[in-house]
């Protein structure tokens, strides 16, 4: 079977209002229906695109379960294109996930769990959510598929290598980072670039960063939504505004970067778990 060589794909950098999830929904129609147009087949909002982000025991008003119809409307208006929907996820009574919604076809197909909540310096999700468990993989069209990690999932190397060796097409990246909130001393606008093309490189996998612009409170989002390539290289980089930045990647790129450097390939996983075993019995020793 020959699958179609290329892959329309967006990002939509824009800035929610904290907790105001009807306003917010509003705002992903216009991405929404522009992507339609230019006939994308993938697009990514940011982390919590529908809440904001610094919701503290905001958490609990802002919460919707997969089944809300506000998820289902979106999921309406994306039709048959992919599209990545940051949500606070109440699965059960005082059970809240940082969440993706990843709607297509009228449907939530799947949503994926913020895995590792940061508590260190400006960060205290710990605090307001459950961590996720699973992994998330999803088929985009024949031959080309997805995986989903959220922004500090992107931090912990185990968690991004453990994503890739479902051999995605792509790994989507909404994040949320303003600038200082780690630290006066690491700059989160200078090192979000470095991580995410390292992976794209040494994978040979596309990355879609979708990133906040604009105000909430005192935090700053500083933007910087990108989309590159699966050598690393930049295909599109949004401007300081909010807006739709897009992309066409190719099937071929792809495999020729892991012909080139076959990271997946040459993966020993079971050496690595070993390793891994070895690592923790050491640790744990008195």
């Amino acid at each position: 079977m020959h699958y179609q060589d290329s892959l329309r794909v967006g990002a939509a950098q824009l800035n929610p209002e904290l907790g105001e999830v009807d306003a917010n929904l509003e705002r992903h129609l216009e991405p929404i229906r522009e992507a339609r147009e230019q006939q994308l087949d993938l697009l990514v909002f940011p982390e919590l695109s529908l809440t904001g982000y610094s919701l503290g025991p905001g958490v609990m008003d802002a919460a919707c379960p997969r089944e809300d119809p506000r998820l289902a409307q979106l999921a309406r208006a994306a039709g048959p294109m992919q599209t990545i929907i940051g949500f606070v996820e109440e699965a059960s009574p005082g059970e809240y996930y940082n969440a993706l919604a990843i709607v297509q076809h009228g449907a939530v197909v799947a949503v994926h769990r913020k895995l590792n909540l940061p508590t260190y310096g400006g960060l205290e999700e710990g605090k307001w959510f459950c961590p996720g468990k699973r992994l998330t993989h999803t088929e985009l069209v024949p031959g080309w598929s997805a995986s989903h990690l959220i922004c500090a999932d992107l931090w912990n190397p185990a968690l991004v290598h453990t994503a890739m060796l479902a051999r995605p097409s792509v790994l989507c990246a909404p994040i949320n980072s303003a600038t200082g909130i780690v630290s006066e001393r690491f700059s989160n606008e200078t090192n979000w670039p470095l991580n995410l093309r390292f992976y794209a490189m040494t994978y040979g996998t596309p990355v879609i960063m979708a990133n906040r612009h604009g105000a909430e409170g005192d935090a700053w989002f500083w933007g910087g939504s990108c989309i590159l390539g699966p050598r690393g290289e930049t295909l599109a980089e949004a401007d300081d505004r909010e807006m739709l930045i897009t992309a066409t990647l190719s099937r071929s790129a792809i495999a020729r970067a892991r012909f080139e450097l076959p990271t997946h390939r040459d993966a020993d996983n079971p050496l690595i778990r070993e390793l891994l075993g070895d690592a923790h019995r050491q640790h744990s020793q008195p």
